[in-house]
């Protein structure tokens, strides 16, 4: 048996980058697109990238985009998995839920789905980051905060809902992996991560020769409970974005650990970066740039 999946990350409401996807979702009918996140444009980068700003992008642009597929490929409509990511505003959940309703995809973030043969997992928090806007971003495996990053507490942290001040203290993505994973078998299980994992080819990080105190920052930004989880739970696939120039520093979007194949589809040139794989096999996975 095979199955034929498209994974995508980090496309950031790029119009252009959409439309190379579809055309290839049209001509190639996979069983399955996953989409790690980031998904949606902002006002900053539509000025550098030259295209049109889309204040309702999921409604106006995306759903309406994939119904139209859903409407030429009938019943070969590929299942769609997605979740946001940390520059998606956590205020346009709501219509990413909507969307699910309509049809248009499944929502994954902190959910458990049966597909296939397989187990699909969405996790869309990641560590501290430089940035203001804090909505999908935890604390990893304790309050440490890396130099140079703002803790969600920081008086110029920007949260787009209301803040819950104990989960925020409290919770971390080492805690928030055991509540949904339990005591799950993982061996048939396809995580959608946001965050790559620490210390691995998929989170390198342009911070070379950026000193704080005199101590170079940690080029590696990923999340330690993420590599934590993978090395003890042995899922048999992750797949990342957030980090887009990683595969380009450390000229791989994939790497193994143990029995987990993982990868990181985010990509800092114009191109569009599409992984195909087939979970049956995924030590075979091809990456193109398109």
């Amino acid at each position: 048996m095979a199955l034929r999946c498209f994974f995508v990350s980090d496309l950031h409401g790029r119009i252009e980058r959409y439309r190379k996807l579809f055309e290839r979702v049209m001509a190639d009918q996979p069983d399955a697109l996953f989409i790690g996140g980031d998904l949606l444009p902002s006002p900053y980068a539509a000025r550098i990238s030259g295209e049109p700003f889309h204040e309702n992008f999921i409604q106006t642009f995306l759903v309406k985009e994939l119904q139209k597929i859903k409407e030429k490929l009938g019943e070969a409509y590929p299942s769609v998995f997605v979740i946001m990511g940390n520059d998606d505003a956590r205020m346009e959940e709501p219509t990413v839920q909507e969307a699910e309703k309509q049809g248009i995809w499944v929502y994954c973030h902190f959910r458990r789905i049966r597909w296939d043969q397989f187990t699909v997992y969405g996790y869309t928090y990641v560590p501290p980051t430089p940035f203001r806007l804090k909505d999908w971003e935890r604390f990893d495996v304790t309050d440490y905060i890396r130099p140079g990053c703002i803790s969600p507490h920081d008086r110029n942290a920007v949260f787009t809902i209301p803040v819950n001040e104990h989960e925020l203290r409290t919770t971390t993505i080492e805690k928030d992996l055991k509540q949904m994973t339990g005591d799950e078998t993982l061996e048939k299980s396809i995580f959608l991560f946001h965050s790559p994992p620490h210390r691995s080819k998929l989170d390198r990080a342009a911070l070379d020769g950026q000193r704080i105190n005199d101590i170079q920052i940690d080029v590696h930004v990923g999340s330690t409970a993420i590599r934590r989880f993978i090395e003890k739970r042995q899922p048999l696939l992750t797949l990342h974005g957030h980090i887009h120039e990683s595969t380009r520093m450390t000229g791989s979007w994939k790497e193994k650990f143990a029995g987990t194949q993982s990868f990181n589809a985010s990509h800092d040139g114009p191109e569009l970066s599409l992984i195909r794989f087939d979970p049956y096999f995924p030590q075979n996975a091809i990456r193109e740039l398109i």
